[in-house]
């Protein structure tokens, strides 16, 4: 899961695919940023994340047993095109999506997970996941932009919402047969990668002849190997995680998974948090986006501890990265609920209310929990009302007055729930 994605990095993976793509999937000259929809989560061009972003929010949202804003849910569901697939960011939904529209595996992903997840949606849960599989590549992975060469992170992604999604992730085959567990294991280092702390990890995609560890790449695989998203509860049992031994090179996903978390939890130990090193920069800085997804992969695997100083170091330091960031608040909200931390009390942080306050906000409830839209719903049908007042006595006195029984029908019709 590489929730912290942002619009710069997905900009950039864009950029990479076009040589690569098919003219259709150039990305599209530059343009002014858009007017931000009143339902859309976070003030900043949404260009390349809105999609992701949004679905991170109302699934983190969910998560806590929110529900999220009718309005926001709708946003979400509107910007799928017809064949199922979503862009990162369509300023006009109300246009149909072309040939030209840059159709993208990771926000499809992050899309299938949310809705699923809130319920209400499947047929656009069902027409996402068609969607991905018909964009497989022959190698059994996916590429953040159909038709370019699989890369571990887009493949993970794509596995964790299938998994989500009720598929069986070794049974989704490529053309040419392979699995999308076989396409994600490719990119995993065995015993022969030097240096041997990287054994384990898994690379983005090959550069020159090599294949570099990768964390975000190797938390978003140890998820997917494990047949799980993005939302993970909290482990009953705890060990502490192991470096890859050897032999390595197994085809069985859940091995491959330890191994990936043994190689984060010994890349943690140095710092507390992993290392980035940002372009232009002289020296590595902290990556707290990858941390956060390190502790989430780790807590999936059963070996808690193994991130305890991590979600400390968390705790410490991911205010500024976080603020106003409706994916980072989300990353945090989910790093909190896989290692059973208050999410209202995150290093002196309410991570709900600050997420909450960068879009619509969810549906107000009632003491016991219920949605007040939905209890009211349930109130007027049992009093034999609609959301717009008491009409049965209308229809009374209208079939008295030999008035038409449109009346009834119109008065008693409801929006769907969303």
């Amino acid at each position: 899961m590489n929730v912290r994605r942002s619009a710069a990095a997905l900009a950039a993976s864009a950029v990479l695919c076009v040589g690569a793509a098919p003219t259709a999937l150039a990305a599209p000259s530059p343009a002014p940023a858009p007017v931000l929809p009143s339902g859309l989560y976070g003030k900043n061009d949404p260009t390349y994340d809105g999609v992701w972003r949004q679905s991170f929010a109302l699934l983190a949202q969910h998560t806590v047993g929110l529900r999220p804003a009718k309005e926001a849910v709708a946003w979400l569901v509107g910007q799928q095109c017809a064949e199922g697939g979503f862009a990162a960011f369509r300023p006009d939904a109300t246009a149909a999506c072309d040939p030209k529209t840059m159709l993208d595996t990771n926000a499809t992903a992050a899309a299938v997970q949310a809705l699923k997840a809130l319920g209400g949606q499947d047929a656009a849960v069902k027409k996402g996941v068609d969607w991905l599989k018909s964009v497989q590549n022959e190698d059994g992975g996916w590429a953040y932009a159909p038709g370019t060469p699989s890369d571990a992170s887009s493949t993970s992604v794509v596995i964790s919402a299938l998994a989500v999604a009720g598929e069986k992730p070794a049974d989704v085959k490529s053309k040419a047969g392979k699995s999308a567990y076989e396409g994600l294991l490719a990119f995993q280092l065995g015993c022969s990668a030097e240096p041997a702390a990287d054994r384990g990890a898994f690379g983005y995609q090959p550069a020159d002849g090599k294949l570099p560890a990768n964390a975000d790449a190797t938390a978003a695989a140890a998820l997917a190997a494990l047949g799980k998203g993005a939302v993970v509860s909290a482990p009953s049992a705890d060990t502490p995680a192991a470096a890859l031994a050897c032999p390595a090179g197994s085809a069985d996903p859940a091995a491959a998974a330890q191994g990936a978390v043994g190689y984060l939890a010994e890349a943690l130990k140095k710092d507390g948090h992993l290392t980035a090193l940002t372009p232009g920069a002289d020296q590595p800085t902290p990556d707290t986006g990858n941390t956060a997804d390190a502790v989430i992969a780790l807590a999936a695997a059963g070996h808690k501890q193994s991130a305890a100083s991590a979600l400390e170091w968390l705790k410490a330091n991911s205010a500024e990265w976080s603020k106003g960031n409706p994916a980072a608040l989300a990353s945090l909200v989910l790093t909190a609920h896989a290692t059973g931390t208050d999410p209202k009390a995150f290093g002196g942080t309410d991570l709900v209310a600050a997420l909450n306050a960068t879009g619509p906000a969810p549906q107000a409830q009632e003491t016991d929990g219920t949605p007040q839209d939905e209890k009211k719903d349930k109130k007027d049908e049992k009093d034999g009302s609609s959301g717009d007042g008491k009409v049965w006595w209308i229809v009374g006195a209208g079939a008295a007055a030999g008035v038409g029984i449109g009346i009834m029908l119109s008065g008693r019709r409801k929006k769907n729930q969303l």
